[in-house]
């Protein structure tokens, strides 16, 4: 994992971009927002992830492309410009294919925003913003993001436990492996209620949720971030105009169409590109400087 400067700003600002970069993401259509978005939601998360996030971009989001791609045609009849007719004599129609398509994008390019999501805004960081607003459901929230990293470490744990007492389930008949995944199960469900009682009586005996609780916290709003905020304001407000106003507008059907390109839309493309690209762009400015800083020593 590289280190990400954008990580480093402040929880709100984090968070604000995240809401705007998502949101876009699954309103927007015109193929030229879905593909700024998709390249810049890829290009974050191996920026932060490396090889792992090419092999599940490989791995799982390229077969999930192709499968929502194709589903949708298939269910889907709507449009004007006919390719093919299927074997049940429904239309195969070039609108309902693009919007497959548009759709297994939009579907990719939010599942790799949130995981970037999950990288940058960590538990401490969404405590720190709603725990005073909603303390129950922020608590909750935070918990569940956490669960599962720790559940996934421990099933590790449990089945090279397993595996060295001679109780490999990759080993056996059918009915000795069933036995032994239901054994590993019931150890991860014991670990995992107890691990929640731990918790509700540490956060208990802190007092979290009682009112006048103080909090300590290492965040602090700067003037680094306010500049970063007015920058998420000004950029976000002007797409949300622009979108409004139609300057990003696509339909599908009857027939695709969509906003003329013109000197408005275009700044509203640039305008988004750099939104989205935000975070890479302070990664790189950064990265130059320590290398200069590190040339002259």
């Amino acid at each position: 994992m590289n280190r990400d400067t954008f990580s480093t700003y402040h929880p709100a600002v984090n968070f604000f971009w995240f809401g705007l970069v998502i949101g876009f993401a699954m309103f927007f259509f015109h193929p030229l927002c879905q593909s700024i978005a998709l390249v810049a939601a890829l290009t974050y998360s191996i920026y932060l992830r490396g090889k792992k996030a090419i092999c599940f971009q490989l791995k799982y989001m390229l077969p999930l492309l192709v499968i929502t791609a194709l589903l949708n045609p298939a269910f889907n009849h709507e449009g004007a410009t006919i390719l093919a007719y299927l074997r049940n004599d429904n239309p195969l129609t070039l609108e309902s294919v693009c919007y497959g398509l548009a759709a297994a994008v939009m579907l990719i390019t939010v599942i790799s925003w949130f995981g970037c999501y999950n990288e940058i805004m960590t538990s401490d960081k969404f405590i720190y913003l709603f725990g005073r607003i909603i303390p129950a459901l922020s608590l909750v929230l935070s918990m569940t993001l956490r669960f599962i990293p720790r559940f996934k470490a421990q099933l590790k744990l449990v089945v090279a436990a397993q595996r060295n007492i001679g109780r490999d389930m990759n080993k056996g008949s059918g009915l000795a492996r069933i036995k032994k995944g239901i054994t590993i199960l019931s150890v991860m469900v014991t670990w995992a209620l107890e691990n929640a009682i731990e918790t509700a009586d540490s956060m208990k005996a802190r007092g979290y949720g009682l009112p006048g609780r103080s909090a300590f916290s290492l965040y602090r709003f700067d003037k680094r971030d306010k500049i970063a905020l007015i920058f998420l304001l000004v950029f976000g407000s002007y797409i949300i105009v622009g979108a409004a106003s139609g300057g990003v507008y696509w339909a599908f059907f009857p027939v695709m169409k969509g906003a003329a390109f013109s000197v408005y839309s275009v700044s509203i493309y640039f305008v988004y590109l750099g939104l989205c690209l935000a975070p890479v762009i302070l990664n790189i400015r950064e990265d130059r400087q320590w290398k200069l800083l590190r040339s002259g020593i």
